[in-house]
């Protein structure tokens, strides 16, 4: 089982994003370090909790301070950009990255965000707008013909080269023919998905889900598959959990249900769930009722804690219930205190994953 992080980050209101985002560099720095391979970013232009809006420049700088570990954008919010810009900027972070990047497209989930830039999400029109802005960009860093590019959504103009003085539109990606692109999936038998597994691009899940929805992602991206008459690869899956690891299990979930990883939760995810999804999609049994959805219920169902032992046989026990994945990615908190969050970081790369490998 491969080894990342996937940092939406999460920071509570009124913390100084410029701390923040030096926080969240180290604990890049110190991952690369212990060797995990990759560390996806998110994109959030309204949630005051996940406060980068800008995962590009973001990673810009971390490319710089992390010497192996590949980076992505979790993910490019596609209704949110112009398909002329975002194909540019994308463009110029592949080369800078020199293959260590990958591109998580998605159509983005905060009511907010749509508000800021117009879309109806009880419409779905995020979704049509999804793909018709991948397609564009992908057909711009192909073949970038020149004219009018017009539509509901986008307006703008390719202009006629000049080829005797290098005038054109000319950036195109390092790697070719595009990064290697993911793709978030979130609700049940998400359509997501289905489009991950209809163009072979990397499928991954959200932290909070249970197996019961978990199975449904791999049968969408298996069904895109199919569709085109491909056939899945579940090594490419990425499924988010979160994780924390210490020396015993009663010292790790006491840590769990008195710091960030609790308070994430408990201030956060479950109200934020509570008002624009609905709690169904965490509960293992739907019948459940959502009081009894509390941070104990968390810790015994859905986060995986406890001793390398104890994680280990999670783990183990999740990959048998879904099938087979290839890639935790570990959620990112705030490492408060320094020295626990990085002894379970160490702790999960030296001494959980090979006992899965084994």
């Amino acid at each position: 089982m491969r080894c990342g992080y996937f940092a939406m980050p999460l920071h509570p209101p009124g913390a100084d994003p410029a701390r923040t985002m030096e926080e969240d560099l180290e604990q890049l720095v110190t991952l690369d370090r212990l060797g995990f391979e990759e560390a996806w970013i998110g994109e959030h232009f309204t949630a005051m909790w996940e406060n980068i809006p800008c995962p590009d420049l973001f990673i810009a700088k971390a490319l710089a301070l992390t010497q192996t570990m590949k980076l992505g954008t979790g993910v490019s919010c596609l209704p949110n950009h112009s398909p002329l810009m975002l194909a540019q900027r994308i463009a110029q972070l592949d080369q800078m990255a020199r293959g260590r990047f990958y591109w998580g497209v998605g159509s983005g989930g905060f009511p907010g965000d749509f508000e800021v830039v117009g879309v109806d999400p009880k419409s779905g029109e995020q979704r049509e707008i999804t793909r018709a802005v991948l397609d564009l960009i992908l057909e711009l860093w192909n073949d970038p013909k020149p004219g009018l590019y017009e539509s509901k959504y986008w307006r703008f103009r390719i202009p006629e080269p000049q080829e005797d003085i290098g005038l054109r539109l000319h950036l195109r990606p390092y790697q070719r023919p595009h990064p290697p692109i993911g793709v978030a999936g979130v609700s049940a038998k998400s359509e997501t998905l289905v489009l991950a597994g209809e163009r072979g691009y990397i499928p991954m899940s959200i932290n909070f889900v249970p197996p019961r929805i978990l199975r449904t992602h791999w049968d969408a991206v298996a069904a895109g598959a199919q569709r085109v008459g491909r056939v899945a690869d579940r090594s490419s899956w990425r499924i988010a959990r979160d994780v924390y690891v210490a020396d015993t299990n009663a010292e790790a979930r006491r840590e769990a249900l008195a710091g960030p990883l609790a308070r994430d939760y408990r201030d956060y995810f479950l109200r934020l769930l509570a008002k624009i999804r609905g709690l169904e999609m965490i509960k293992v049994d739907p019948a459940m009722p959502d009081s009894d959805v509390t941070l104990p219920y968390l810790l015994d169902n859905i986060w995986i804690v406890g001793d390398p032992d104890t994680v280990a046989a999670k783990l183990a026990k999740l990959r048998d219930e879904v099938g087979g994945f290839g890639a935790l990615l570990v959620i990112a908190h705030e490492w408060r205190p320094q020295a626990a969050w990085e002894r379970s970081m160490v702790l999960l790369r030296e001494q959980v994953l090979p006992r899965l490998a084994s």
